[in-house]
């Protein structure tokens, strides 16, 4: 077939010549890989072969048989599985085609729509995939990120900049990379924000009745230069992946605000990019624009299985900068991004003659896992900002800091089990608020109302309504203008405010929201299904007034979202048990993961009181915890899912080297230095 190319001038831009952490090079844009996939009928056994059906305009449109595979659910954040179930033949073209065919044909007939993704293994081969059934479904225009690369959040700003229909992204966010590990795929809508249930509910039907798949017969594309290339009525455009989102962002911030602190001498920032896609952003944004010192970008070189390491932007898989940030000469300001998850760790517990003894770590844990963009981590020295307190400060501060809000926020919002920081600065700047499920998904109704501003996880995401995704680099841009702020009639020489100044700053005027969480990854779904379940027993039997310990029960329930947009309710959001004081113990289950259920438990207790607020945040939450362990049984409990499920093995991210107290004999979790395991009357199951 004849196509028609016209390349736009340009250059592939210098790749930051970084200290690479994993011995990998340093000197490419991302390392590249030829990988051979066919897109053919599912079955093995079918001798079916595609067919011409229609060509429009000169391009040529097969329809390919194919029959429906199990297990093609889409939820909050798109269908995650193991590469190598994506790899298998028609896989990953079932779902698109599936998508194709739950959209109305005036979301996408003739339109644009944007790909890109987080330069995972796969990413490559998928783009190829989706721009061909892209086209085979009469898409006049795919956007697509050179190299296949682009952040989630720019894939939403570039939705919203160029009036796209909507956009891929690729990427498995929280889950590792690699031929063995992970990749995903969701699909935006053209507000920039994630599909809603009624489609993605759409296409988990469809992928269940699918017969064929419509393809396009076109050569793999050039995703490496920039330029536009012609095939008939469809064209695909490779663009620069940091470009539109460079331009939202100095639309947003003050760079010469930032600037005048980044090249200060008495002033040093350090970035760590893990390896993931924000490494494409760091040098353009943070070097080129701001000018800080190039030394400041850490493994800025996007590679498709993190470098054989982990793009957690958290105290335990960003060791690197951490060890940096609390070393006697670190930077003032540290952080990471392309990652996700604050919690610290209970290690272990034992449950004798109705004692519980707890053994908790002592320092903050966070599992963060992300590599696509949206989620950050900030450091000050020899501080760590937890991502509750940090939404809020970015909340308190954006009216004087940060341009894009100064006629101040319209709203604020959190999850529901994020702490209530951010409640504290809404109650005193006496802003419209709102509590929401978990997934970013339920922020942007609010913000397409004109009713939400600025809202946060406590699993790292953070942002506002420029985009529709929650937006890691943006964070970091906050936290430079607010520091920036502070310090801007500070001359050289003078003590500069720091990051842990503005954070006890901001305690000593809201009060402090001690918050911890826990992790069990990797359950079997109907052992943590049944646990859950207990647990709902439990609380439709108690009462206002039941007395914990010091905690006196406010009410106890499973979240329940109306939203006061639309209308729509979402139910079974997470088991809370409030206090009377505004304690509050949550548990959850999330389906983020490629395989299995991970089973959260969140423990917040609010501390008025400013002589108190240095305290460590496990020595805080102890008597909490003991409730939750005692009242809920939660040994008890925690030992019969991991029965019920057949799992082997609970593991707690972040656990290493610790010890837990537990020996042979006793009933209850132990650790074994990388990950904890159940302990049954002397033995491992």
């Amino acid at each position: 077939m004849a196509s028609s190319s016209t390349m736009l001038a340009s250059s592939r831009p210098t790749a930051s010549a970084l200290l690479n952490r994993r011995g990998r090079p340093s000197n490419g844009f991302m390392r590249k890989r030829q990988l051979s996939l066919s897109v053919r009928a599912s079955s093995p056994s079918s001798s079916s072969s595609s067919m011409a059906v229609a060509e429009p305009e000169g391009l040529k449109i097969n329809s390919v048989p194919t029959k429906p595979f199990e297990g093609q659910r889409t939820g909050t954040s798109g269908l995650r599985k193991k590469v190598k179930v994506f790899m298998q033949e028609n896989y990953l073209a079932n779902w698109i085609q599936a998508l194709f065919n739950s959209l109305p044909p005036e979301d996408y007939k003739n339109g644009v729509l944007v790909l890109g993704g987080d330069g995972r293994y796969f990413n490559q081969e998928a783009a190829q995939i989706i721009i061909k059934i892209a086209a085979g479904n009469g898409v006049g225009k795919i956007l697509v990120g050179r190299d296949g690369l682009m952040s989630t959040p720019a894939v939403s700003a570039v939705i919203r900049k160029r009036k796209a229909n909507g956009g891929f992204i690729m990427s498995a966010s929280h889950n590792p990379g690699g031929p063995d590990y992970d990749w995903g795929i969701k699909f935006n809508y053209n507000s920039g924000q994630p599909a809603p249930e009624s489609i993605t509910d759409k296409i988990y039907g469809n992928t269940l009745s699918l017969s064929e798949i419509r393809m396009a017969d076109i050569p793999d594309v050039d995703l490496s230069k920039l330029g536009v290339t012609e095939y008939g009525s469809f064209s695909v455009e490779v663009i620069d992946p940091v470009s539109d989102y460079l331009e939202l962002m100095e639309n947003v911030f003050d760079f010469e605000l930032i600037r005048s602190l980044v090249l200060r001498s008495d002033f040093r920032f350090i970035f760590d990019a893990m390896h993931a896609v924000t490494g494409a952003y760091a040098k353009p944004i943070f070097v080129d624009s701001l000018g800080a010192d190039l030394r400041s970008i850490a493994n800025g070189v996007p590679l498709e299985d993190f470098g054989h390491g982990h793009p957690d932007p958290n105290l335990t898989y960003a060791k690197d900068l951490v060890d940096i940030m609390y070393s006697e000469n670190a930077p003032n300001l540290g952080a990471a991004s392309d990652g996700n998850t604050a919690h610290e760790s209970l290690v272990g517990y034992t449950w004798k003659d109705d004692q519980v003894t707890l053994n908790i770590a002592s320092e903050l844990r966070s599992d963060m896992t992300h590599r696509d963009g949206d989620r950050n981590m900030i450091l000050g020295r020899g501080f760590f900002v937890t991502p509750s307190d940090s939404v809020a400060i970015i909340a308190a501060n954006a009216q004087d800091a940060i341009p894009y809000f100064q006629g101040g926020p319209k709203g604020l919002a959190r999850s529901m089990p994020t702490s209530g920081a951010l409640d504290c600065v809404a109650a005193k700047l006496n802003l419209p608020f709102f509590e929401v499920p978990t997934g970013w998904k339920f922020f942007g109704n609010l913000m397409d109302a004109g009713k939400l501003s600025i809202c946060g996880e406590e699993s790292f995401g953070t942002g506002s309504d420029h985009i529709r995704e929650k937006d890691g680099i943006w964070a970091v841009l906050a936290w430079l203008s607010i520091i920036a702020y502070q310090n801007k009639d500070k001359k050289v020489g003078e003590k500069l405010i720091s990051v842990s100044n503005v954070v006890k700053e901001h305690w000593a005027t809201y009060g402090r929201n001690f918050f911890s969480r826990y992790d069990y990854e990797e359950c079997k779904s109907d052992g943590a299904n049944n646990m859950v379940e207990y647990l709902r027993e439990m609380i439709s039997k108690s009462k206002a007034g039941q007395n914990y310990g010091s905690y006196t029960l406010q009410f106890a329930d499973d979240f329940t979202y109306t939203d006061p947009i639309d209308g729509t309710v979402v139910s079974k959001q997470g088991i809370r048990f409030v206090f009377s004081d505004g304690s509050r113990i949550i548990f959850r289950l999330s389906g983020t993961g490629s395989s299995g259920a991970t089973v959260r438990i969140y423990i917040e207790q609010f501390e008025p009181d400013v002589s108190q607020h240095d305290m460590d945040a496990q020595t805080a939450l102890k008597p909490l915890i003991e409730v939750s362990v005692r009242v809920e049984r939660l040994s008890e409990i925690s030992v019969l899912f991991l029965r019920w499920g057949h799992l082997k093995e609970a593991k707690m991210v972040g656990l290493k080297g610790l010890s837990s107290g537990l020996d042979g004999g006793d009933h209850g979790l132990v650790d074994t230095g990388s990950e904890v395991v159940e302990v049954v009357e002397g033995g491992s199951c």
